[in-house]
């Protein structure tokens, strides 16, 4: 494994492990969802870069713009769980109350 696989790899699964253990804000769960995209967009960006091939040119954007859109979705729920429960700590949600 070489140190530039090695360190995405442990950035992957420092996020995945900040999702996993430290849910305590939403706002902290959005961040580590976006530092896993962040390490992903990096990942396959060289992973394309490697290849030289036009075909796989498309998906690293493509991860991008999906991941643009789940950060934009994930800002609009804070700022509505913000204003409906004047908070965003996730022990304070139950989605039995919807």
């Amino acid at each position: 494994m070489t140190p530039v696989h090695f360190s995405f790899t442990s950035a992957f699964v420092l996020g995945l492990t900040g999702l996993a253990f430290h849910r305590t804000h939403l706002l902290s769960a959005l961040l580590c969802l976006e530092g896993m995209m962040l390490s992903l967009f990096i990942a396959l960006s060289l992973w394309t870069l490697q290849l030289e091939t036009i075909g796989f040119s498309t998906a690293p954007m493509l991860l991008l713009a999906f991941s643009a859109c789940e950060a934009g979705a994930g800002l609009a729920l804070l700022v509505a769980t913000a204003r409906t429960h004047g908070t965003d700590r996730l022990q304070s949600l139950n989605l039995l109350q919807c």
